[in-house]
Order: C-alpha cells, then structure tokens, then sequence
C-alpha cells in the first residue's frame, strides 16, 4: 500500500487512496476525498464552505493553510447574529481556494504531479451519477425537518416531497454536478470570479443574502506557520488563531504537568484530569480571533509557566464548576500520509450542521452559516467585520516524532474536538494503545448538545458504572450517552501506513 486515508465516507476514502496509489502525494489525496466529502456528505461540508489544513513533509517542515472565508462587505447584521437563512450568509466561502493552494504546494514543494481536473472527477461523477444516502445525512435531515421548508432552494434537492431523504436512497445532484465541472474546465478561480461565480451571487441574492462579486473576489487563503508544542517524545502541531488549534495544544500543555501513564486509562482519574484541563484553556478561548484583532499572543497562552499556573489550579479531588458558554458546528475529518511520508490533516466545515440552509440558486451550492461565529459586541475581539476571519473551531492535527511526521490525527464535533483530542491522544501518546483502541473507547463531551441544553459531562455509558460513579463523586454534574455515540466526535487516526476511522462515523 502507497501510504493511507482517513475519512469518515467509504467513498471519499477510495477517491484519496486511488490517487496515493498513482502515486499522488497526500494533499492531493485529501483534495480529491475532500471534493467526494462535499457530494456526500452535504449536511457537514460543501463547496458553500471553508477548510483548515495542515501539511508536512518527511523532515517534518510543516505549513498551515487557512481557507477560511471573510466576513462579507456590509453594515453590521442586526443582533443576536441569524443562525440559519438568507442573513446567515455573513462570509464567504474558501474551500475550492484551498484546494488550490493545497494542489500548488504539493507541486512546488512535495513533487506533486496530479491534474486538477482528475482529482474532481470522483466527486464529479457521484454528483451526477449519484450515492446512497447515508444514515448520518437522514439522521440530520429529520432532525432538521421543521425548519428546512423555509430554507431557499434546499427541498428540491435535500428532501423528496417535503420529506427527508431516505437513507439508502439514491441521490443525484446534477446542479452541483455541473458546478464542479466548471471548477475543473476552468480552475479554482472559476469559483471567485467569471460566469460560476455571478451566478453563485446572483442565487443568493435572489435568496436574499447581502453578498457581492467583490466580496468572492477577495477570499483567499492564507498561508501561515503552525503553532506546537512538545508533549512527551512528541510534537504536537496545531493551526493558529482564528482556529481553536491553540485551545488544544493549551489542553495538552496542561496535562503535560501530571504523569498520566500511572493511571488507569479511561480510569476516573484520567477522565477528570482530561476534563478538568480542558474547563481551564476553554476559559481562553474568549481572547482567540482573526490574529490581527487579538490582544493576546498565541506564544503567551502557550508559555510554560502560564500553562504549569493552569495545572497547578486543578484539584485532583474536586471538579470545577462549569457555567461557560458551548459553541455549535459540525466538520469532517480527513487525514493522510503518502509513502514519502509527507503527511496532511485537513477539516472541511459548513459550521452548522447544513449549513445557513440555502442553496445558491441553480449551482447546487450549499452556503455556509459560519459568520454565526462572529460577535456583534463592538469591544469584542471576534466582533463582526468585512474582511475580517471569525473565530473557527477546525483544528486538524500531525504529531512529529524524530522531526518526521509520526501520525495525522483530528476529529470533528466544534466545542468537542479539543476534548475528543484530549482523550485520543492522552491514550496514543500516554497510554501507547492502537489507534483502533483509543478510537474505540469512551470518551466524554463537557457542555451543551442539540437534545440536552444542561451544560453537563456527558459520559459515553460504555466507561461502566463505577467510572461514571466516582466522577459524580468528584462533584462533575454528570448525564450518559450512548456507547460509540456520535455526540463523543468523529475522529480519525493515521499512523505507520494504516488509515483508522472512527467507530462512531
């Protein structure tokens, strides 16, 4: 096998692995099973949307790639921000451009030699030939049902009479078919500018979205270093601000003060550590923004002496009480490593779940609603801006080891991936189990959920009663969830040539 993927769709994992089998590199890999994510797995990515990428080569040198759109170009939005419809369309969308970006750097510096155009053609031909509806995208259909009536142009494609659609059934999308059709006659750029592009416009604005041509010809990626953090024999790579890569390495940095490896793993102790680091760097999060608006330095809130504060504030016996707010969204995870060994993590996001629920016009595009992110509190650092990024939640993962890259990890779940990473990689990392071990055990989720608004710790039932028993003992306000629930993040691992998807997907 010529390297490994890892997504949380069959048929976007085949699309990658059959470019790392040519001998594609892996951004390209993760760009052709990250355009396949976007025709089947519409209700948590889309070419309406944006993506967080990291990516290193063999000697470990690694590049962040920020395709994140911007807020567009207009007054203020009304307060509280519109969470769905034509007024959450509030920034732009950078997806496609980080394709671009990602295909150019592998070109440039990884020896890459895939075609544009035949790294669209998987997701090209299911948009058009079709795919069975997955269970997940039901699920989220019907959770959805009383609100999707209203959103502009979704029914005609989304639903069928009204109805969501049935997992196992075929769904076709010959409009978004024939948008990324042009995107690979025409490049990337077709997307920003040219006759796609007024026509995306157009859509929404006949929706009744506030967005211009200007605003996509703006959008553009960024290209940055990652911030990281030793942890062990390991070093953990995260993307910067505006993402909540540094809320993780925080967590990390926190759990670095206490040998865990002494402990049971998923033992109460564990757990309550795990949880108990992540109550003190979510206490930051406040301060994380687009980096030209911050007040804080990402190298601050990672500095030793504050981060060893943090841990020393932890009580072992004690939980803190948690009254802090809970954010929304949902992403997918792709990872990748190639037989060189240059490595890509990757989150592609629409923030909500489907979305701000409009399609723009006849191109099959779904809009993101991440400008949901934003404030509209004038002395906040995340206030509301055009140009500006919003806060992001996507924070793709790659640990080095000996200044290679050692596993690609990440998972989505918005609040939920820092605490999902927390646990993964104290078990990777700590507790040396597989990565098909640490994907499969318990895990928790601290805060609020769409079906339980009480910001409890939510244990999955298979930690087994005495675990569940003592944390409540510690003073955690403690309700269960399934076993393998969706609820815990659905991550993914890849480590020494193999792939691992998470059971939850």
């Amino acid at each position: 096998m010529k390297g490994a993927v890892t997504t949380p769709h069959p048929l976007a994992t085949e699309a990658g692995l059959a470019v790392l089998r040519q001998g594609g590199t892996a951004p390209e890999a993760l760009i052709a099973a990250g355009a396949v994510l976007t025709v089947v797995m519409p209700h948590f990515c889309g070419l309406g949307g944006d993506a967080v990428w990291l990516v290193a080569d063999r000697t470990g040198a690694c590049r962040t790639f920020l395709a994140i759109g911007q807020g567009i170009d207009r007054a203020m939005p009304s307060a509280p921000l519109p969470l769905r419809g034509p007024g959450a369309v509030l920034t732009t969308a950078a997806v496609v451009d980080g394709w671009r970006h990602a295909l150019d750097h592998a070109r440039r510096h990884l020896d890459g030699r895939c075609r544009w155009e035949d790294l669209l053609s998987p997701a090209i031909n299911l948009a058009r030939n079709g795919y069975a509806v997955t269970g997940s995208q039901e699920f989220w259909a019907r959770h959805r049902a009383d609100e999707t009536a209203s959103w502009p142009n979704f029914g005609r494609i989304f639903l069928d009479a009204g109805r969501p659609l049935a997992a196992g059934k075929m769904l076709r999308q010959p409009e978004l078919a024939e948008s990324l059709s042009l995107l690979a006659e025409h490049g990337a750029s077709a997307f920003y500018s040219g006759s796609l592009a007024r026509r995306i416009v157009d859509g929404l604005n006949a929706a009744g979205a506030i967005i211009g041509l200007d605003d996509l010809r703006r959008t553009r990626t960024r290209e940055v270093a990652p911030i990281s953090l030793r942890y062990r024999d390991v070093t953990l790579l995260a993307p910067p601000p505006p993402t909540q890569g540094l809320t993780t390495l925080q967590i990390m940095g926190i759990l670095s003060h206490f040998d865990l490896s002494a402990l049971g793993p998923g033992s109460a102790e564990h757990v309550h550590l795990c949880v108990e680091a992540v109550k003190r760097a979510f206490r930051d999060r406040d301060a994380i923004a687009d980096p030209a608006h911050m007040t804080s330095l990402p190298e601050q809130l990672l500095a030793a002496p504050y981060l060893h504060e943090k841990a020393a504030g932890i009580s072992t016996d004690r939980a803190l009480v948690w009254p802090d707010l809970w954010r929304h969204g949902d992403t997918v995870f792709l990872g990748a490593m190639d037989e060189q060994g240059n490595a890509a993590s990757v989150l592609q996001s629409t923030y909500f779940d489907w979305g701000s629920g409009v399609v723009a016009g006849d191109t099959g595009i779904l809009w993101q609603n991440r400008g949901a992110a934003f404030s509209t509190d004038q002395r906040h650092v995340n206030v509301f801006a055009p140009g500006k990024l919003p806060f992001y939640t996507l924070n793709p993962g790659i640990a080095l080891r000996d200044s290679g890259p050692a596993f690609v990890y990440g998972t989505q779940g918005a609040d939920g991936q820092p605490q999902t990473l927390s646990m993964l990689l104290t078990r990777l990392i700590d507790f040396a189990e597989t990565p098909a071990q640490a994907l499969a055990a318990p895990r928790f989720l601290l805060g609020r959920t769409f079906s339980d608004s009480r910001d409890s710790l939510k244990l999955e039932e298979s930690m087994g009663p005495d675990t569940v028993s003592a944390l409540r003992m510690l003073g955690h306000e403690v309700t269960t969830i399934p076993a393998l629930s969706p609820l815990a993040g659905q991550a993914g691992v890849v480590l020494n040539g193999h792939g691992y998807p998470d059971p939850r997907s």
